[in-house]
């Protein structure tokens, strides 16, 4: 793939730059020539969405996700219910800034009982499709690293992640891939290409050795260990053509003036990749 052909699919994950608010993010995109940026819903919140939407598209930017739906286990169905309405504004806000992908952190188990927590997650699930799909939005479950299982994700695992998003329609359901929650799989090109034309999207950081700290540990690509341009050509060759977030949870990188770090980020997109 030619250079400019893999420039113009970087996106801005907006926890990279997670001190800007999100009119400084849509400004350092601008400034940097990144045509894609990947809000969270706090920073939209922060802004107004119909604020966000409108510095978005006045700068000519593209949406690839929002992040974050999902949460859904609870210890009673009442609190699940209130997750789920908050799924449901998810899914309103990601049709409202012109993106058909909202991302799912699904949630950890409220309990001991992790089985019954995947339950849950498939339940709300199914109870969100019916809605999301009226509102054009396709849910994306992200498996996450299983060092997560207790705090923020029971789905560990592209292969967990694929099996449930197969109980529904490839238009309602896919997965994202995140280089950072799953290189180490034994499993993971074979989970790859059984995703296929479900990838809803793909994530770039890399995994530091040694690792810093478990949430704010993420390196800038070409620090770490990751495979990084073995896992795009299996994703690519799965079909997925899209948007490549820069999903960065790092303090030091927090810490660095917002240009600098995009000014980094392209670099080593370009290079690494």
């Amino acid at each position: 793939m030619a250079d400019k052909e893999l420039m113009q699919r970087l996106s801005l994950n907006q926890i990279t730059t997670e001190r800007w608010t999100l009119e400084q993010a849509v400004a350092g995109c601008v400034r940097a020539e990144i045509g894609w940026i990947a809000p969270w819903r706090h920073k939209v919140q922060e802004a107004g969405l119909t604020e966000a939407r409108r510095m978005i598209r006045d700068a000519g930017l593209r949406v690839s996700s929002l992040c974050r739906g999902g949460m859904f286990p609870a210890e009673t169905a009442a609190e699940r219910e209130t997750k789920l309405e908050d799924n449901r504004r998810a899914v309103e806000e990601a049709a409202e800034l012109g993106t058909d992908v909202l991302v799912l952190v699904c949630g950890p188990a409220s309990g001991k009982d992790i089985g019954l927590a995947r339950q849950w997650v498939q339940e709300g699930i199914e109870k969100l499709v019916p809605f999301a799909k009226d509102h054009g939005v396709k849910l994306a479950i992200e498996p996450l690293h299983p060092m997560y299982a207790a705090e923020r994700s029971v789905i560990n695992t592209l292969g967990q992640a694929n099996t449930l998003a197969e109980k529904f329609a490839p238009e309602e359901v896919g997965v994202v891939v995140d280089v950072f929650h799953v290189w180490w799989d034994p499993e993971l090109y074979e989970e790859i290409a059984r995703a296929g034309t479900r990838i809803l999207g793909y994530h770039v950081s890399d995994w530091l050795v040694p690792t810093p700290d478990m949430l704010l540990g993420r390196g800038m690509m070409g620090d770490g260990v990751i495979e990084l341009k073995k896992i795009r050509s299996a994703v690519e060759a799965a079909g997925y053509q899209g948007p490549i977030e820069v999903e960065i949870f790092n303090q030091a990188i927090w810490d660095m003036p917002g240009d600098d770090a995009l000014t980094l980020t392209k670099a080593r997109f370009r290079e690494h990749v």
